[in-house]
């Protein structure tokens, strides 16, 4: 063997798969910005939209108020959880489709921990969405009530 067994290395082959890959890779970012979640409950008093920067979208059809507040906050929290696996469907599906669809995409992860702290804090951030929701409903229903 020549040169450290690289006699065979094509560099031009190497440098247009790594392009190519690269522009795959631009594709997805920009794909999976553009995604949204969507959900409605089965009785199409709540709906829900979700992005990749969490909640982007709430519509609560007036017979919702109806509601008792614990009903409302349930369905409001079961459509947003809808709403975010919808999203999370949708950019496995993105994923799959550009990085194979052999099921091991966490190859291409290089600090699972930075994953996780990301997934983290998405959950944080849904629960923080949910309370501001909580609380924007119960100051619109005392208002109601006067």
């Amino acid at each position: 063997m020549t040169a450290g067994g690289f006699e065979d290395f094509d560099m031009e082959r190497f440098r247009e798969r790594a392009d190519a890959r690269m522009a795959a890779v631009e594709r997805l970012q920009k794909t999976l910005s553009s995604l949204v979640g969507r959900a409605r409950d089965e009785d199409g008093l709540v709906s829900v939209e979700f992005s990749s920067q969490g909640l982007s979208e709430l519509e609560l059809h007036p017979k919702a108020m109806r509601l008792s507040s614990g009903e409302l906050a349930d369905r409001i929290k079961d459509t947003m959880r809808a709403a975010s696996d919808d999203l999370y469907r949708q950019m496995n599906r993105a994923m799959a489709e550009v990085l194979g669809e052999d099921g091991d995409q966490t190859r291409f992860l290089d600090d699972p921990e930075a994953v996780l702290a990301q997934v983290r804090e998405a959950e944080s951030a849904f629960d923080r969405t949910a309370e501001d929701v909580l609380g924007e409903l119960d100051r619109i229903s005392r208002r109601l009530s006067m």
